[in-house]
């Protein structure tokens, strides 16, 4: 039997609801603003580049499929299609390679969710560039303190996917702003996405990279949309799906701490602690690229130099990457290219055909992998160690504790920039790669995000 109306809603869920209305209408901070531009610029390169990728021509043509209302472009294509459609292939999109970005105490990916959503309902409904930024941050905030309620950690270690749940319900928050939900509407949207979260951690099984593009980015861009457009559209709801009788922490937290959805919102905000990846892999690989390129920089060797080099990080990181068939996401293949290379490039992280390379392949029997106990302590920090003995007799040890687009080390404007436009401009061209960088920029003085597609369709 169906709740009577006007059922108790819980202090916590007022405050929420209060804040996902009010966070439309008000300003953010300059430097959050900032940050945000950031977040959006980097999603975007991701979204373009991964149109060329598997896990992206799959999903193009997944929604090439389905027809639908021509409301929202999908990047990289020429495809107009329904705005949950262009939700679920952007997510995609943005995760099918390891270069958008991450948050790294909820175990998410926010931008893949949450950025596509907010670009699908700001073209359905023709909103400017201050209502995205706007909603992209407050989707940052709602999705990664949902995971962190549930205990991420423990939440993972039961076989949930946290980067399913987190980013549904920040993309449904990011959603609902910009369609403008009253507080009750916002409620209700939140017991939407608390219908359709979910995931299993199988996805660390994925070989072709198609799933976890699903898992990560399309499966919960489109929900948070649905459940918007549902809510917006008149659908009611469950006035507090976080309290009262089987609510959802009850159906899904070990040792959940609901005040974590609260806790400092409107004066922290979770962006300005999500990570910009300064390389194109999984996010354990970078503070040992962070830590092996500082060291190749100061000390001049080159890989014939290495006697042997082993590589620690937390447990947690070295199962993810150890010896995996994909290039971006292979610890000892990207440190055997960085020794050879000097460096690390998108092209070099996707270059499949030179994991079977001779010079490649004896490189990688001189680097060894090793989940550290120490390090374990610290994962969600996900600082990395690095240990070279030269042929020479020299030693030398990099242990990088912040990496480099991390909050504690972040990357600059300029950073962000060249790496979005080394992304961009092999699928849209130097002129309109440039353009584009621009126009994300200053995107506070676009009126309408429609008169974006001609800069992210190809």
């Amino acid at each position: 039997m169906a709740a009577e109306k006007g059922a108790a809603v819980s202090p916590l869920m007022r405050k929420l609801s209060a804040y996902i209305v009010s966070a439309a209408r008000k300003p953010l901070p300059s430097a959050v603003a900032e940050k945000t531009k950031h977040h959006v610029l980097d999603t975007i390169a991701a979204m373009v580049s991964g149109s060329r990728l598997l896990p992206g021509t799959k999903a193009i043509s997944y929604v090439k499929a389905l027809g639908g209302t021509r409301e929202a472009c999908v990047i990289g294509s020429h495809l107009l299609t329904s705005v949950d459609n262009a939700a679920l292939a952007n997510g995609m999109l943005a995760h099918a390679d390891e270069t958008d970005d991450s948050h790294a105490r909820s175990l998410t990916h926010p931008g893949c969710g949450v950025v596509p959503a907010a670009l699908a309902i700001a073209e359905r409904v023709g909103s400017g560039g201050r209502a995205l930024l706007r909603a992209v941050a407050l989707g940052y905030d709602i999705g990664s303190r949902l995971t962190l309620a549930l205990n991420p950690y423990e939440f993972l270690r039961d076989g949930h996917s946290t980067h399913g749940f987190g980013p549904t319900f920040g993309a449904a928050a990011a959603a609902g702003a910009l369609l403008g939900v009253n507080e009750r509407q916002a409620r209700h949207v939140l017991s939407y996405a608390a219908q359709q979260a979910g995931g299993v951690s199988c996805w660390v099984r994925d070989e072709e990279h198609i799933e976890k593009a699903f898992d990560f980015g399309g499966l919960p861009a489109r929900n948070g949309v649905t459940a918007a457009l549902m809510v917006s559209q008149g659908c009611s709801g469950v006035d507090d799906v976080f309290s009262g009788e089987r609510n959802f922490f009850v159906a899904y937290g070990r040792a959940p701490n609901p005040q974590e959805l609260v806790r400092e919102l409107g004066s922290t905000y979770e962006i300005m602690n999500t990570n910009i990846k300064r390389w194109s892999v999984g996010s354990p690989i970078q503070a040992p690229l962070d830590a092996l390129y500082d060291l190749i920089r100061a000390h001049r060797f080159k890989a014939d130099d290495v006697e042997k080099m082993v590589v620690r990080v937390s447990h947690h990181s070295a199962n993810t990457v150890n010896n995996r068939n994909m290039p971006d996401i292979c610890m000892q293949h990207m440190c055997a290219v960085m020794l050879l290379d000097g460096t690390a490039t998108f092209h070099s992280a996707h270059d499949v055909k030179r994991m079977r390379d001779r010079k490649v392949l004896e490189a990688r029997t001189r680097i060894e992998l090793v989940g550290d106990d120490e390090l374990q302590k610290i994962v969600e920090k996900r600082q990395g160690i690095v240990e070279i003995k030269l042929r020479d007799g020299r030693e030398l040890r990099n242990h990088v504790k912040a990496v480099r687009g991390t909050s504690g080390n972040p990357m600059t404007r300029a950073e962000v920039d060249a790496k979005s436009y080394d992304l961009l401009a092999p699928v849209l061209g130097r002129a309109r790669a440039r353009r584009l960088c621009d126009t994300v920029w200053n995107i506070e003085k676009l009126s309408d995000m429609r008169r974006l597609r001609p800069l992210l369709q190809a």
